[in-house]
């Protein structure tokens, strides 16, 4: 079966990216072209990616990268395995054992459900008229209390969403800081929730953290 394919000028280019040794296939690292496409590898290593016959294609993992290779020197009949000179002991161990932020979004909408489902409640009259609930009204003070209330655990729901996707382990992995230049960045580049939103996927989104640490770095003057 054939790894790499060419289609129309475009070449199909998959593979493992693996730990010094070998034998550990590397997660979060980026695998960039001469042309600004990119991918991310996942949990085992593996990538794969379409890139121009006349492209080139790199891998970087916290500062460490590989030289380039011409698209067109790739073998296309096995995949294209890449090791980068890390130590396993040196690879961060990610391992999630807390409570995941869905399950905790859905926990503090149950908690506040009144607050988050609130809405002033207009009726009908009787008789057919228009008419406002009396209630509602003599307790217009209340209603915008909930509403600021409402406005506010919103954005507490959304500073906690940013914290659990810039988080101290993926931004440390990914750009190679340590505390406390690591906890320094963090306050300095931390995305907002709009920010966020507007990654088109995960690799433009670690390229953010990347390149702003470049930045940090030598506003800082913080070596490698």
């Amino acid at each position: 079966m054939l790894l790499g394919t060419a289609t129309y000028g475009q070449v199909h280019i998959q593979g493992t990216v693996y730990e010094r040794t070998g034998r550990l296939g590397m997660e979060g690292v980026s695998v960039r072209s001469n042309s600004g496409a990119g991918t991310v590898t996942d949990s085992s290593g593996h990538y794969s990616i379409r890139l121009p016959y006349g492209d080139s294609i790199s891998f970087s993992y916290q500062g460490k990268s590989t030289q380039k290779f011409a698209i067109r020197e790739i073998p296309w009949n096995h995949a294209f395995d890449m090791k980068i000179h890390v130590d396993v002991q040196m690879l961060p161990l990610v391992e999630v054992k807390e409570k995941s932020y869905h399950l905790d979004s859905i926990e503090t909408r149950n908690e506040y459900h009144k607050i988050f489902d609130f809405s002033p409640e207009y009726i009908t009259s009787g008789n057919g008229g228009a008419g406002v609930n009396l209630d509602a009204l003599l307790s217009l003070r209340k209603i915008k209390r909930m509403q600021v209330f409402q406005r506010r655990l919103e954005e507490y729901e959304q500073e906690k969403y940013v914290t659990h996707r810039f988080s101290k382990t993926l931004v440390a992995k990914i750009t190679g800081l340590k505390s406390p230049e690591l906890e320094s960045y963090m306050i300095e580049y931390r995305p907002n929730f709009q920010m966020l939103m507007s990654f088109e996927n995960e690799y433009d989104y670690y390229r953010y953290i990347l390149e702003t640490s470049r930045y940090y770095r030598e506003d800082h003057g913080v070596r490698r």
